[in-house]
């Protein structure tokens, strides 16, 4: 928690929170470089709270932090250390449902980037998934899909001129999660790189927003 940027909180004597939303900044960033996006998104959920988390390690290429290493990264080695940080991850979710009171089916993961890989990777450790919703923004699984998971959908946000996380890694993932059976879809960006813009912003609120239609 410490660290952590509440940037909405609902007045629970007027109206008692609808949802919860995690934020999850990328790495050698912080929660306060998610302000803008936390910020656009309170605006279009009144009733929501919104939090960006920080990520607990130091970042090892100087400023910002960073949810597990990427010196050395590799495909084969990456499982393992997301596997390694999502204990606090998972810890941190926990938290914030504890102190807002709000279930992990009103809670939606929104990461970016290395943050994305985190709350993607959270919906496949077996057993009931953390939120009812995750947001990848430019991000990717560290593995394949494995399962589907139960009452989760899966947001896919990716610019088509993104080098540092190729939207193919998108593309694929919605492919794998739909086999699976999970619900996921899929936004495209034309001319959007490794960001984050007011059209990602508009996505989010129709995503979001198609889900409350449907309840």
């Amino acid at each position: 928690m410490q660290g952590d940027l509440i940037i909405q909180q609902p007045d629970a004597a007027a109206t008692p929170a609808a949802e919860l939303l995690l934020l999850f900044h990328g790495v050698g960033s912080s929660a306060e470089d998610l302000s803008p996006l936390g910020q656009a998104l309170a605006a279009h959920r009144p009733h929501a709270w919104v939090v960006n988390v920080r990520s607990p390690l130091h970042s090892e290429f100087g400023a910002g932090w960073q949810w597990f290493s990427v010196q050395g990264v590799t495909e084969q080695n990456r499982p393992a250390r997301v596997a390694a940080a999502m204990p606090a991850f998972l810890a941190q979710v926990q938290a914030w449902q504890r102190v807002t009171g709000v279930t992990a089916a009103h809670t939606a993961l929104v990461g970016f980037s290395q943050g994305a890989i985190m709350a993607l990777e959270s919906t496949q450790q077996g057993g009931q998934a953390p939120a009812g919703r995750v947001v990848a923004i430019a991000g990717r699984f560290a593995q394949p899909p494995r399962v589907a998971p139960t009452g989760t959908e899966v947001n896919l946000m990716h610019g088509d001129q993104d080098r540092v996380m190729p939207v193919v890694l998108a593309v694929e993932a919605d492919r794998q999660l739909r086999a699976l059976g999970a619900r996921s879809t899929l936004d495209r960006f034309a001319g959007l790189g490794h960001g984050i813009d007011a059209q990602v912003v508009e996505a989010i609120a129709r995503r979001m927003s198609e889900a409350q239609e449907r309840e």
